[in-house]
């Protein structure tokens, strides 16, 4: 009886310390829920913004929509053939922004916006999430893609970012097209200006330096710029803006669109991010960055990440807009706290997202 009595203490006393121990084995299956929650979902994907502001429907023309939605499908459907056919994540945002850029739709390239002096000055940036390697442009006046041009810095040269003069010189030095200025006039954009202007002479407590940072209106306005984040096949995310800034701009305004870790960021270890907004509270919040800074030393998901940073801290410091963003697993999300924004995503499966409003 003695022997049977030890036998089975034995037993228990194995059964507790040994590391297949129930105990062991419930931290084995906690474990494994982590992990999956942290899938791959996507083997590649790419997700696309046009801008953010107050888009309402009511405002909107049924053709005006139409062909809104008609170009977003057309610049995204580019780049997931790229990416399904094995393409880089580079190459893929390189076709897809250059797209919009072609569209007077969008506040980039052909339909940039106008300067005080009724001239259009482009900004663009790049990063490649697997060597952190980024390059971008601001200013640049007669550059046709000025997405082409900021990937050309990156890869051609010792700099992150090249302006003005300096930086069509080095375009036309690397071959990339230049354009009589003339090819960015849109007439909209010009009368646009022009009404802004007139405000700005009726307004008996005129602020100059507020009226040439953005238009007086500006939260009742859409923001135009151009973006996209792209996973690839073998795992690497790339990341693009392109914009021709805020209408009215002086002295050489730049906003966030060229600058890394504001308007652009990419890092393969955790997502890729582009910005469209209020270019000033996105340079202070370094809004692309912090939303991969949550991921990695917070261990926050990525739509807690765009949440935190687009719903509560730029929106405590009273900036307007959003972003789109993919993260390694091809996770994507549409983070912004205005009544719009055009966007699009598509997957590893073809599935296609087109919106314009929030819903």
């Amino acid at each position: 009886m003695k022997k049977l009595t030890f036998l089975l203490l034995s037993i228990v006393f194995f059964w507790s310390c040994n590391p297949n121990s129930k105990q062991n084995y419930d931290a084995d299956i906690d474990s494994e829920i982590t992990t999956n929650q942290h899938k791959k979902i996507n083997d590649f994907a790419i997700i696309i913004h046009g801008g953010a502001g107050t888009i309402l429907k009511k405002n909107m023309t049924d053709e005006k929509e139409v062909a809104y939605k008609a170009k977003l499908e057309e610049a995204i459907k580019v780049g997931h053939a790229i990416l399904k056919n094995g393409g880089t994540s580079q190459e893929a945002v390189l076709k897809t922004i250059q797209v919009m850029e072609e569209s007077p739709l969008f506040n980039a390239g052909k339909g940039a916006v106008f300067t005080h002096e009724e001239t259009n000055e482009l900004d663009a940036s790049f990063m490649d999430g697997k060597t952190l390697n980024a390059g971008a442009v601001a200013g640049v006046k007669n550059v046709k893609s000025p997405i082409e041009l900021a990937i050309k810095v990156m890869t051609d040269s010792d700099h992150v970012m090249l302006s003005g003069d300096g930086a069509s010189i080095f375009a036309k030095e690397k071959g990339i097209e230049i354009v009589d200025p003339s090819y960015f006039y849109t007439e909209n954009r010009f009368k646009s200006l022009q009404r802004i202007k007139d405000r700005e002479k009726t307004q008996l407590d005129h602020n100059d330096k507020k009226a040439a940072f953005y238009d007086a209106d500006i939260k009742n306005s859409k923001f135009g710029t151009v973006g996209c984040v792209a996973l690839d096949k073998n795992g690497n995310i790339a990341a693009g803006t392109s914009t021709g800034g805020m209408t009215n701009k002086r002295w050489g305004r730049i906003g966030d669109a060229p600058i890394i870790g504001s308007g652009t960021y990419a890092n393969n270890s955790t997502c890729g991010v582009s910005s469209t907004g209020w270019g000033e509270y996105f340079i202070r919040s370094q809004v692309a960055y912090d939303i991969s800074a949550q991921m990695e030393y917070q261990q926050k998901s990525l739509k807690e990440a765009t949440a935190d940073v687009i719903q509560n801290k730029l929106t405590k410091l009273g900036g307007t807009g959003g972003v789109v963003a993919l993260d390694k697993n091809g996770n994507m999300s549409f983070e912004f706290n205005t009544a719009g924004m055009y966007r699009a995503s598509m997957d590893d499966k073809g599935d296609l997202i087109v919106k314009i409003y929030k819903e």
